[in-house]
């Protein structure tokens, strides 16, 4: 291998390390506004906000499994939040009725009408995130992540 090819592994690296240092940073910053404005407005968190959000999009409730999958953790990380939102009366268990053992967790509708409070905030705040940016530079952000999703999609962990 040459040494021009080496410096141009390098560099490649380099870019590629920045690129996710600066996706990692500006997630967590962002989650960290969301963090502090929902706790300070709601008082609520970005995971319980997430939970109802998923169940929202699912009427008919989904199991801990799925629920977990769409949240990309794993159903034990999520267990406790499931329970207190139960206690809370914003969720509820369904017995699936193929499967008497297993449940589905859906919103009670003082979960919805919790959820629906907190969306339009929610909502102008993701704007607020993004508002330096143009809507062509957005179109173009979008469109590159979903390229680079699908890349990683494809790729075996």
């Amino acid at each position: 291998m040459d040494g021009g090819q080496s410096r141009h592994d390098h560099a490649a690296a380099r870019t590629d390390l920045r690129i996710w240092l600066r996706l990692l940073a500006s997630s967590t910053l962002i989650q960290k506004r969301l963090r502090h404005l929902l706790r300070t407005r709601f008082d609520s968190t970005l995971p319980r906000f997430d939970v109802l959000a998923q169940l929202e999009r699912a009427p008919e409730g989904m199991s801990m499994g799925e629920l977990s999958s769409h949240l990309m953790v794993s159903a034990g990380n999520i267990t406790g939040l499931v329970e207190r939102l139960v206690r809370e009366g914003l969720i509820e268990r369904v017995p699936i009725a193929a499967d008497r053992r297993r449940q589905h967790v859906r919103l009670t509708e003082k979960g919805r009408e919790a959820f629906n409070a907190m969306t339009p905030e929610h909502d102008r705040w993701i704007m607020d995130a993004f508002a330096a940016l143009s809507e062509e530079e957005k179109q173009n952000l979008l469109a590159i992540l979903q390229k680079l999703k699908a890349s990683l999609q494809e790729t075996k962990p």
